[in-house]
């Protein structure tokens, strides 16, 4: 119980930590302070925005549907609280002033990864009901979005897992952790590193991915019919579920709560134990952070058909051939004679040569198509301007 509350209270602050962090980090990108007026550096700005929506009027829609209305933000609130309960802060440490030993880590079982997985696919029917209960036009949009957005993403998402489970033999987060004790997964399995980051960002629903919640053709999307607590439950979520897969990143990738190559040495691994990989836990989750607003910062919204376009002809392809790739040779490990590095090499010939035959063999031009004639396009005739099609002539 009290692992519990310590979660949930970490969880929350750090919320409150993300908003100034992200305000902050986008300031100096975009060569302007960021909030420096409140507190010291801004930091009690946060802290404002959260009492100003609390205090704000809460409005219900009169066409909303009540019931599904009010409830929609507390699955999404709910579902991205229950992450962190099978995420490991450390290995076992003493509580202070007593003689009692305990993991840091709320509880753990043998498909903990895939616990996280169906939480997070649940969560969206916060999303989902919250834009379908709004009774308005563009929160139902957003809503389509969303589902559309977490189908695609979370299968590249999912099969960028698979090749961690298959590596580590387990879908246990503290047996992974406990796996990279000599090299973190984040190299052996790169292509696999950079499916998860992309698909994590579009999962999250944040810039560049950021289609359910598009101000520029949706208002605020989903969100658009909700207010005062009612949307900060739905903001909360957000933060949250950036936490959440930031923290499924440093787990599964980063060596969790394993302290960096060269402290690793120092006295029989004495940064290995204790309270210290409780910190190196949360600097790896805000350097994953740091990337989340770092990419706001930088890249611009996509469209929806580029958006789609990534995530089905790019992402699962290349996760699902990269998966193929990694059984295959787990498969040879474990069950073969042949060494890794004979096996390494052969494949590593067989992309040179294709990336060698993707060069030498031309690639065959269609043949133009004859110019058709087209009739005089009046953009006047129906009374008001009209641009013409391709093909057409003014």
């Amino acid at each position: 119980l009290v692992k519990a509350v310590l979660i949930s209270v970490f969880l929350l602050l750090s919320v409150l930590m993300a908003l100034w962090f992200e305000r902050r980090v986008v300031g100096r990108m975009q060569v302007r302070p960021g909030p420096n007026v409140h507190g010291p550096f801004g930091l009690f700005q946060a802290l404002a925005d959260a009492m100003k929506l609390l205090m704000k009027e809460d409005i219900t829609v009169r066409a909303a549907d009540k019931i599904v209305y009010l409830i929609a933000p507390m699955i999404s609130v709910f579902c991205s609280l229950m992450v962190y309960a099978v995420i490991p802060f450390g290995p076992e440490v003493r509580i202070p002033f007593t003689d009692f030993w305990t993991p840091a880590q709320l509880t753990d079982f043998p498909v903990a990864v895939l616990y996280i997985l169906a939480v997070a696919a649940i969560g969206v029917y916060g999303i989902v009901l919250g834009g379908w209960s709004s009774g308005s036009t563009y929160p139902l949009l957003g809503g389509v979005r969303s589902t559309a957005q977490v189908i695609s993403y979370e299968l590249a998402m999912g099969l960028s897992l698979a090749s961690v489970f298959l590596l580590a033999g387990s879908m246990s987060t503290s047996q992974i952790v406990t796996n990279q004790e000599r090299i973190w997964y984040a190299l052996p399995l790169l292509p696999s590193f950079v499916l998860y980051i992309i698909s994590m960002i579009g999962e999250t629903n944040r810039l560049p991915f950021d289609l359910p919640e598009a101000e520029g053709e949706l208002v605020s999307g989903y969100m658009t019919e909700y207010s005062s607590m009612k949307f900060a439950w739905f903001f909360l979520a957000e933060y949250i579920n950036m936490l959440n897969v930031s923290a499924v990143a440093t787990t599964l990738f980063f060596g969790g709560w394993q302290a960096p190559w060269p402290l690793t040495e120092i006295n029989d691994g004495m940064f290995n134990t204790g309270w210290w990989p409780v910190l190196w836990f949360i600097i790896k989750v805000w350097i994953f952070m740091f990337v989340f607003v770092w990419v706001r910062g930088t890249l611009l919204r996509f469209r929806y058909d580029q958006f789609m376009k990534l995530g089905w002809k790019v992402l699962i392809p290349v996760a699902l051939g990269w998966t193929t790739l990694v059984a295959i040779y787990q498969g040879f490990s474990q069950f073969s004679t042949i060494s890794n590095r004979t096996f390494i090499y052969f494949f590593l010939g067989i992309a040179v040569v294709a990336l060698l035959l993707g060069f030498v063999i031309p690639e065959k031009k269609p043949a133009p198509a004859a110019a058709e004639e087209t009739e005089p396009f009046d953009a006047f005739a129906a009374g008001y301007p009209v641009p013409p099609l391709p093909g057409q002539k003014l």
